[in-house]
């Protein structure tokens, strides 16, 4: 557009200011100020019958009243491009390490707001993205184009899974793209050091508006984050985004709101707040063929109070996403790591991701879990348990064994097939739980040397019956009459 609508600011009041005049903008448009210093942008967020709220989106303590304000016709973008990668910045595409200057100054301009792609630009989730985490991959599996929640208390380990998982796609073309919202600096920069230690941050764009940050630039970081997955989708690239976490951004959300003097409804919430997670989370999609075949898989992170998951927040992510993992408190209390309820966890279409050789697999473990915490409930009041009901408590507590697994420890797809066979089908050798860590690990180990063709079978997909699983069976004894505890 080439009209120019010009305004006037009438008041500037905590990062917020009400203008006169620009009868011609638009909700979610942007606006740019021209104070003593230069041009500072601001974004509509309030529409009156006589005058407009918007959120300024730079230092406000040169802004004053009566301060002329101009409108071209423009919505709120970023710069993206390949430069992007292995850097941090903030919502506006500036760099926050040395000089804070524009990286991808070159780049193809991105919307940060977006009407999600239609039917037609989409098509079912049938690629997997490992995490190299057991009860994911094999329970509650995520595939390219999902949208899995991660929910949980505070200090549960649901940022330390998202990080393993963006750690587990290296060397699988993955782009991944973490957004920090309202954390500490010092946090965001341990993490940023890890993928620099792990070689990660060579795939890896952090987008970081921190807790001392503005709470416009906190609304601003999971959309900024979606535009920069998007530019690389479009270019046939499958793309992870992490949303740390979407709980302070609807934080960040209400204090805009409340500031722009709009009705608070549930929680002091403003009655959009559903809308403003669902035009996020919608974005994330599996490109038809004819796109170029390009995901983003999303994996928003939600905190809850004392194990609620029924507070407005999380039941209102949990509505828009296609299942969710839950983190839950006592189980890690207990020392199980992650610490995922699977019980409460749910993928609601990763498992058409999945190959044969896993949902063979996948089932039967899923069953045993079942049945296990049924009986264990049940063994709790001091109960006389049968044969086959103590045989079952037994192989669910192996189970749980071999699911626990510590940061940064990633397993390939066809290790955690094998392992978990071997567990289905009683051909684990341990003479007590503790024992079968031990187990699991000189069993890898001898699997790198004697079971290579097996492996890059089941790597292929190949189903694990006939001839494969003959063969399978025979390296399990094999092993097993060699194995010594230690």
């Amino acid at each position: 557009m080439n009209f120019k609508n010009i305004g006037k600011i009438i008041q500037i009041k905590d990062n917020i200011i009400w203008i006169s005049g620009l009868s011609k903008v638009g909700y979610n448009q942007l606006i740019t100020i021209k104070t003593s210093t230069g041009l500072i942008d601001a974004l509509v967020l309030n529409l009156q019958a006589n005058m407009i709220g918007a959120v300024v989106l730079g230092d406000s303590r040169v802004i004053h009243q009566g301060d002329i304000v101009e409108f071209s016709g423009e919505s709120l973008k970023i710069k993206v491009d390949e430069k992007l990668l292995g850097n941090i910045i903030n919502p506006l595409g500036y760099s926050l390490i040395g000089k804070k200057s524009l990286v991808a100054t070159s780049g193809k301009e991105m919307s940060l707001e977006r009407i999600a792609s239609g039917v037609l630009a989409r098509q079912n989730v049938f690629k997997p993205l490992y995490t190299g985490i057991f009860a994911i991959d094999l329970m509650i599996p995520v595939g390219c184009g999902q949208r899995q929640l991660i929910i949980g208390d505070k200090k549960t380990g649901k940022t330390s899974v998202c990080i393993d998982t963006i750690l587990n796609q290296k060397d699988k073309n993955v782009i991944c793209i973490y957004v920090a919202i309202g954390q500490k600096a010092a946090s965001v920069s341990r993490i940023r050091q890890l993928l620099i230690e792990k070689k990660a941050m060579d795939y890896t764009v952090i987008v970081a508006a921190n807790a001392s940050d503005p709470a416009s630039m906190q609304y601003l970081a999971p959309y900024s984050g979606c535009a920069i997955a998007e530019y690389f989708a479009e270019k046939g690239k499958d793309v992870l985004i992490v949303y740390d976490d979407l709980s302070k951004h609807a934080v960040s959300y209400r204090e805009i709101s409340l500031l722009l003097n709009r009705p608070a409804g549930r929680e002091a919430y403003p009655g959009d707040v559903f809308y403003l997670h669902s035009r996020l989370l919608e974005r994330a999609l599996q490109y038809s063929e004819k796109l170029g075949g390009g995901s983003i898989t999303a994996l928003p992170i939600v905190e809850t109070q004392l194990n609620d998951i029924t507070t407005y927040i999380p039941t209102n992510i949990i509505s828009i996403t296609d299942g969710q993992i839950y983190f839950d408190t006592v189980l890690f209390n207990s020392g199980q790591r992650p610490a995922i309820n699977i019980g409460d966890s749910v993928s609601r279409v990763g498992s058409d991701a999945q190959n044969s050789a896993v949902k063979k697999i996948a089932g039967p473990l899923k069953l045993d879990l079942a049945q296990f915490r049924e009986l264990q409930a049940f063994a709790s009041f001091g109960a006389d348990l049968d044969k086959s009901s103590t045989t079952k408590l037994k192989r669910g507590a192996l189970i749980f064994a071999l699911l626990n697994q510590f940061e940064q420890m990633h397993f390939p797809i066809s290790h955690q097939v094998v392992i978990f066979y071997a567990v289905i089908n009683d051909l684990v050798k341990y003479t007590s739980i503790h024992n079968v860590v031990n187990w699991r690990f000189q069993f890898l180990d001898f699997l790198k040397t004697k079971g290579v063709d097996i492996i890059s079978q089941i790597e292929s997909g190949q189903k694990v019956e006939g001839e494969l699983e003959k063969k399978l069976l025979e390296l399990v004894n094999q092993f097993n009459k060699t194995y010594g505890e230690s």
